[in-house]
């Protein structure tokens, strides 16, 4: 996290006229960081950049994507009381969205592996301001990041569609796009996931198709030869109780948005440490 980051996260939480953490005795003290139910770290990076800037010193006890149980530490911290509290709730509110996310994405990589070698990846729906830090927390919990903004690669969506045409949309990327760049076409029948592959796109994303569609698509691509040619995604309407019925239907990758939107927020506290010890 940029210095700039954190003076702004902090502006936003200390406000102008911060009595609370100024009415403590300005002593020296001890904390740690804990987890209160069993979750999937992620943050801890984030958490240190915080810890730095107040000059707290901390001992890092978990690193992302380490699994923790009710009343596992952390962090171990100490410095003076001010900068402990000040530094409380932002730190905490970090870790416990990203391990909250860390923790939802494994659930969905352990599910899907039972049964699938496909990727679990996230989205594009993810808060303004902190997107870099919630894809960091997906591949914390295992999953794939997808892009991490609009020039990471070139995506052919609904809009696209309705604006030019699939095939004309195909054409105007590959004119356009640099050689780094992958293309990704985004369908909702076989027919167009087949045109976009024999057009040459990298990706194919089965758009909001039930999983029984799905292994017909596949199926289709397959008889024209064209599977191994592309690889394909799916996405739209998956969640925790279907993810693996769609796992099945063999396709390469899954992207869900509910990684992030929907994942609750991780049970994390900060504790004086003879409070916590006793």
């Amino acid at each position: 996290m940029l210095r700039g980051q954190i003076e702004n996260f902090i502006q936003e939480d200390l406000g102008y006229h911060d009595i609370s953490c100024q009415m403590v005795p300005d002593t020296i003290a001890e904390a740690v960081i804990f987890a209160k139910q069993d979750c999937v770290i992620a943050g801890v990076e984030i958490a240190e950049a915080i810890f730095d800037y107040f000059d707290i010193e901390y001992t890092r006890k978990v690193a992302d994507g380490e699994k923790v149980q009710n009343n596992d530490v952390i962090f171990e911290l100490k410095a003076d009381t001010v900068s402990l509290l000040r530094a409380e709730r932002l730190s905490l509110n970090f870790l416990g969205h990203l391990s909250g996310i860390a923790t939802l994405t494994r659930d969905c990589v352990e599910a899907v592996n039972e049964c699938s070698e496909a990727v679990v990846a996230a989205t594009r729906k993810t808060t303004p301001g902190i997107r870099e830090f919630e894809k960091l927390a997906v591949i914390a919990g295992g999953g794939d990041p997808h892009r991490f903004n609009l020039s990471d690669s070139i995506m052919i969506k609904d809009n696209h569609r309705n604006i030019m045409g699939l095939e004309n949309a195909i054409l105007k990327a590959k004119e356009m796009a640099s050689f780094t760049q992958k293309i990704e076409a985004e369908v909702e029948s076989a027919t167009d996931a087949i045109l976009a592959a024999k057009m040459g796109v990298d990706i194919v994303m089965l758009d909001n198709m039930s999983p029984s569609e799905i292994i017909s698509t596949v199926e289709k691509l397959r008889h024209e030869g064209l599977r191994n040619r592309v690889i394909v995604e799916v996405s739209g309407g998956i969640n925790t109780e279907n993810l693996a019925e769609y796992a099945k239907t063999g396709i390469d990758v899954i992207s869900m948005g509910s990684l992030i939107h929907k994942a609750q927020w991780a049970d994390l506290s900060m504790e004086m440490k003879d409070s916590f010890m006793s």
